[in-house]
């Protein structure tokens, strides 16, 4: 096979499978690793792949989607996701909230009840300015446009100072090989963080992420205690979850 032609083959993979490993291209083109290195990187400098660690993603879908696009994506899956999680939301909670839309409609379903919040998201301290017997705590940080967050090393750095019971959030992909990832790499490093302080952390997660990988990983599956998500998820992925010990809360779409 020429060269040329393997390249073509690459992305077309790439684009197919959103992400690739080097190890698994180099065994289907029988070529050696560092031959698929330098593949990769020709491909990325003409635009045609990101390279990640190991391997690569596809560009389609590689930007950061803006947040209003998300916000209308798989919408009754997370209003179902958010309601089960305001469930688990007790009275004097410390909870932390990230910027993703699914934890957003979680916020919109808050009762005003004695709370303290700690968001990076602009749009829930803005959603919780009329919930009177709630403390909210912005991280401030670096304004991320496309999520209408704060992110990077001021962000990271106030999270580092507190603890909280509960952390809702989300991510671009889970795959029970890959684990945990986001498209964006500063909300990843950020989300690595939250785990961090949190004792317990509840992913909210509709099911088109499942089998997903996306451009960084933060984290593992077994990192998790419970994830929530839409009861029409497949039946194998939530046995597998309970193989690991993660807790699985399905939720009903209205």
């Amino acid at each position: 096979m020429l060269v040329a032609e393997r390249q073509r083959e690459i992305v077309s993979l790439v684009d197919r499978e959103r992400s690739v490993r080097v190890t698994s291209l180099a065994r289907l083109f029988r070529v050696t690793e560092e031959t698929i290195r330098r593949d990769l990187e020709k491909l990325e400098a003409d635009g045609k792949l990101v390279r990640s660690h190991g391997g690569a993603v596809s560009r389609i879908g590689a930007l950061e989607t803006p947040f209003a696009e998300r916000e209308i994506s798989f919408a009754g899956e997370k209003s179902a996701i958010a309601r089960e999680a305001v469930k688990l939301v007790q009275e004097d909670d410390t909870i932390l909230i990230d910027a993703s839309t699914t934890a957003l409609q979680m916020a919109r379903l808050l009762p005003d009840m004695p709370l303290t919040v700690l968001t990076n998201s602009m749009q829930v301290c803005v959603e919780l300015t009329n919930r009177p017997r709630m403390r909210v705590v912005c991280t401030g940080g670096t304004l991320s446009p496309p999520s209408l967050s704060f992110v990077g090393f001021r962000a990271e750095q106030m999270l580092g100072e507190y603890h909280v019971n509960r952390l809702f959030f989300s991510c671009s992909g889970i795959d029970f090989e890959h684990g945990l990832s986001d498209i964006n790499e500063s909300q990843a490093v950020l989300k690595q963080r939250m785990m961090a302080v949190a004792e317990h952390a509840y992913l909210l997660i509709d099911k088109s992420k499942f089998g997903v990988k996306s451009l960084k990983r933060f984290g593992k599956l077994g990192d998790v205690r419970t994830i929530i998500t839409n009861d029409s998820v497949d039946p194998i992925v939530v046995e597998n979850l309970h193989a690991m010990g993660v807790e699985t809360v399905l939720a009903k779409v209205q």
